[in-house]
């Protein structure tokens, strides 16, 4: 199934906005009984998700992959002069694509963020913000970076590498992920905002408008949590470590288990999605 680019502006703030997001749109044959907004990883791009877009439209689910600021099509490039951290994009970005999502495919159609990594924990903190603003929420492989969520010395090496990264970000300017094989290009503030997360498990980005670690509390929505089997950076004790994160929602977990055989890791599920659609699908219905 070929999917639909689709662009949506996004005006400047700051000087520091991106002019758009841009986002890969698959429907299914029939009339959409649930739509999903997937959020990508650091340096991953929407594209990266057409297999699993489709078998979510064979579920007659549709899907919107959206590229993050400053990922694939959606722009600018990170760079020196880039301003934006995880308030920015839980406050401007995540509202914008849920509006014109909402717009595209109607009210009465169920809407879904669906969180991968990073993706999710802005994901979290836009449901702080916009605790009505869908109908629920679903991590795949998406969990705190919080060094205690790993375990042994797993915990350690992440803590240590965060840091090691926020440094390289301040004195750079950015984050030069793409010369260094990690993370892609990233800015500055998003990189410090990750190593704060990952130092004391807080999320409470820099240059918030409201207390985030307070409203988090308010959350209600129901919530799909998707740990994969091989994937050491997001294990199933960091999804437990962002599930955490909303005391008062109602949290579904399942671990995905591929086929023997078939290897699955933080990135590759995407390509062996197929349980996750249905699980995903199940969950949906059972709401």
């Amino acid at each position: 199934m070929s999917a639909t680019r689709w662009e949506v502006p996004l005006p400047a703030e700051r000087g520091d906005g991106p002019q758009r997001i841009v986002a890969q749109v698959a429907e299914p044959a029939r009339a959409p009984r649930a739509v999903v907004l997937i959020w990508p990883a650091m340096a991953v791009k929407a594209s990266y998700y057409a297999p699993f877009c489709d078998e979510l439209a064979a579920l007659d689910i549709a899907s919107v992959a959206a590229d993050l600021r400053g990922q694939g099509e959606s722009g600018p490039r990170p760079g020196r002069g880039s301003r934006h951290g995880y308030d920015e994009l839980a406050s401007r970005d995540w509202p914008r694509m849920v509006a014109a999502v909402r717009e595209r495919f109607g009210e009465g159609v169920p809407l879904y963020l669906l969180g991968h990594s990073i993706g999710g924990q802005v994901s979290v903190l836009y449901a702080a913000r916009e605790p009505k603003g869908v109908d629920g929420l679903i991590f795949v492989a998406a969990g705190s970076v919080d060094f205690r969520g790993f375990p042994g010395l797993s915990g350690l090496r992440v803590l240590l590498s965060t840091q090691l990264a926020a440094v390289i970000a301040r004195l750079w300017g950015y984050f030069p992920g793409h010369r260094l094989g990690f993370a892609g290009r990233q800015p500055a503030r998003l990189i410090r905002d990750w190593a704060k997360i990952a130092r004391t498990g807080r999320f409470e980005p820099s240059g918030a408008d409201v207390d985030y670690a307070e409203r988090l509390g308010d959350v209600r929505l129901p919530v799909l949590a998707v740990s994969v089997a091989g994937d050491s950076l997001a294990p199933a004790t960091a999804v437990e470590r962002l599930c955490a994160t909303l005391p008062s929602a109602t949290v579904e977990r399942w671990r995905y288990e591929p086929a023997e055989g078939v290897r699955v890791d933080h990135v590759r599920w995407v390509r062996k999605g197929a349980p996750v659609a249905q699980r995903i699908r199940a969950w949906a219905d059972g709401l």
